[in-house]
C-alpha cells in the first residue's frame, strides 16, 4: 500500500488544511503566555474541555484492514521484527486510561485505551545505545517524532481500542500511537512503522512550524 493514497479530493483537503496549520503557527494562535509547568491544573493553558472526539488529520483517510496491517520496527535495534495483526496482538496487552490534549485547542479527559506498551516493543526489539530518537511513519505519509525516553513512558501505547471497541478508520483505526503527555499530533494515526535513529527527524507539523517536543502544559504548539 503507498504511503499517501493519490486522491485529488484529499489532496485538496490536505493543502488547505496544511495552509491553515501554518498560517496558525506563524501567528502562535491560542498561546496564552501562562503555561502551568508544574501541571497544577489538569486542563493545560489555553484548553477547552470537550466530551466528543473531533476527527483530525490530513484530510486522507487510509483503508487499512486489520488482516493487512503490518508494523516494522526497526532502524537502531538489534532485532528488527515485522508483525502482522496477530502477531501484534499475540503481545502482552495492557489498558490504559489517559486525557488527550489537541493543539487546535480540545482536550477530552479519561479516555480508555487497549493495546501494547511501547515498552513491551522497546523490550522486543532492543535498541541499540546510539539510539536516541524515535520516528513514526503512517500510511497516510504522515511523519512525527519523539525522543527515546518519551517513547519508554509508562502510559505511551500502541492501542487497537478505544472504550471498548476496535479503533474506527477516522481514528486511526486499526492500530495508532497514544502519547497522552504531549499534543495529539504526536500520537500518530495509522502507524505502519517505528523506527528507532541517532538523529532527530522532525515530522510533517514540526517542520511546518509546530514545536519539535509539544508539551501542552509548556504551551509549546509552535516553534
Amino acid at each position: 500500500m503507498a504511503d499517501a493514497p493519490d486522491d485529488r479530493d484529499g489532496d485538496g483537503i490536505r493543502q488547505k488544511l496544511v495552509a491553515t496549520k501554518e498560517k496558525w503557527a506563524r501567528e502562535r494562535r491560542l498561546i496564552t503566555g501562562a503555561p502551568d509547568e508544574a501541571h497544577a491544573n489538569r486542563l493545560p493553558p489555553g484548553q477547552q474541555e470537550v466530551t466528543n472526539w473531533p476527527v483530525l488529520d490530513l484530510g486522507i483517510h487510509p483503508d487499512v484492514r486489520a488482516e493487512d496491517w503490518k508494523l516494522t520496527v526497526d532502524g537502531l535495534v538489534a532485532n528488527p521484527v515485522t508483525l502482522d495483526h496477530a502477531q501484534f496482538m499475540a503481545l502482552p496487552q495492557s489498558d490504559s486510561v489517559s486525557d488527550i490534549h489537541c493543539v487546535t485547542r480540545w482536550s477530552r479527559y479519561d479516555n480508555h485505551w487497549q493495546g501494547v506498551a511501547s515498552r513491551e516493543l522497546i523490550a522486543l526489539v532492543r535498541p541499540k545505545d546510539e539510539a536516541r530518537h524515535v520516528i513514526f511513519h503512517a500510511h497516510d505519509g504522515y511523519t512525527t517524532n519523539v525522543s527515546i525516553e518519551v517513547f519508554a513512558d509508562p502510559d505511551v501505547m500502541l492501542a487497537h481500542a478505544w472504550e471498548g471497541s476496535p479503533l474506527t478508520r477516522n481514528h486511526g483505526g486499526p492500530v495508532r500511537v497514544v502519547i497522552p503527555r504531549f499534543y495529539f499530533w504526536k500520537s500518530a494515526k495509522w502507524v505502519r512503522r517505528i523506527e528507532f535513529s541517532r538523529d532527530d527527524k522532525p515530522g510533517f507539523w514540526e517542520v511546518r512550524g509546530y514545536h519539535n517536543v509539544g508539551d501542552p502544559w509548556k504551551e509549546e504548539r509552535y516553534d
